[in-house]
């Protein structure tokens, strides 16, 4: 018994130096979601605003303008930009958005009505390593920052999509991302990113996508001339929506990571007590059985 005992001390301690690793992470995720939900907040109401006006923009001028609002005739190749975490340990926040996203775009290809190719474009190790195992087809990989202070650090991605859809190598573009509700909640969030779309055409957004906008009348008026202010106009703000997508996308994983690891955290602190209990009783069970062997000898020299 004493054995025993001495096994399940060593089980506690090494279940609370666990719980003091979950904690401290718990702790470093909350600190490092403080800083991005405020980076969120500070940019999603002029990100919105601007979503609005590429949809206006789109609903109001002849499309031919740039190259950005062509729609093809025909889809055969989608592109998927999907932002995850790289690294693990917060919950199901990767396989949440990998997992709805799939089953997005299969929904999308078999409404399409024709052979549709679809390519993949991660942001965050972990979405590429899930897509692996469902067989995806990958275009590209970014490590995902963690802390994006500019905007100039999506400038990569988004200079990948531009030109993939300016230059005909897609016909559609998909945005996918975890939408920051509040520390307790996350939202897989999917839209359509290019072609440029009237807000009010809901038939490209997913069922989540909360949306809404009011349609202006009257013309739009461009000076000094259209092309000039659309070729420097419509790629910023399509950047601006990637790059809120990242901001949306880095404050849900760290409150994700944070509520999995005070979880964990308290499921180490019941974990604890159970042993615990465990350990008293084997302690008291091997107390009795020396008192009882200690008696049983005096007898017998009695």
């Amino acid at each position: 018994m004493a054995v025993s005992v001495k096994i399940i001390k060593t089980r506690i301690k090494s279940i609370k130096n666990i719980k003091k690793i979950t904690k401290t992470m718990e702790m470093v995720a909350a600190a490092k979601m403080r800083k991005a939900v405020k980076a969120v907040t500070l940019s999603r109401h002029y990100a919105q605003t601007a979503w609005y006006v590429l949809a206006n923009i789109a609903d109001k001028i002849d499309r031919s303008q740039h190259p950005l609002l062509n729609q093809r005739e025909e889809i055969k190749k989608i592109g998927i930009i999907l932002f995850s975490s790289n690294r693990g340990l917060c919950g199901g926040f990767n396989a949440q958005i990998v997992s709805k996203t799939i089953s997005y775009v299969e929904r999308l290809k078999g409404s399409l009505g024709n052979s549709v190719d679809d390519e993949w474009i991660v942001i965050g190790k972990k979405g590429a390593l899930l897509l692996n195992r469902h067989h995806k087809k990958l275009a590209a990989v970014f490590e995902k920052a963690e802390a994006a202070n500019t905007v100039e650090e999506i400038l990569p991605v988004s200079k990948m999509i531009l030109d993939g859809y300016a230059s005909g190598q897609y016909d559609l573009f998909i945005l996918a991302f975890t939408d920051f509700i509040s520390a307790l909640s996350q939202r897989p969030q999917i839209r359509l990113l290019l072609p440029i779309q009237n807000l009010a055409n809901e038939e490209w957004y997913s069922d989540d996508s909360q949306i809404k906008t009011r349609g202006h009348e009257g013309e739009i008026l461009f000076e000094p001339h259209p092309d000039e202010i659309l070729a420097r106009f419509l790629p910023h703000l399509i950047t601006l929506q990637i790059y809120q997508a990242l901001l949306e996308s880095n404050a849900a994983e760290h409150s994700a990571r944070m509520a999995a690891m005070r979880n964990a955290s308290d499921a180490t602190g019941d974990i604890i007590d159970g042993l615990t209990l465990t350990y008293n009783q084997a302690r008291q069970a091997g107390i009795t059985r020396e008192i009882a062997e200690i008696a049983g000898a005096k007898a017998a020299l009695g």
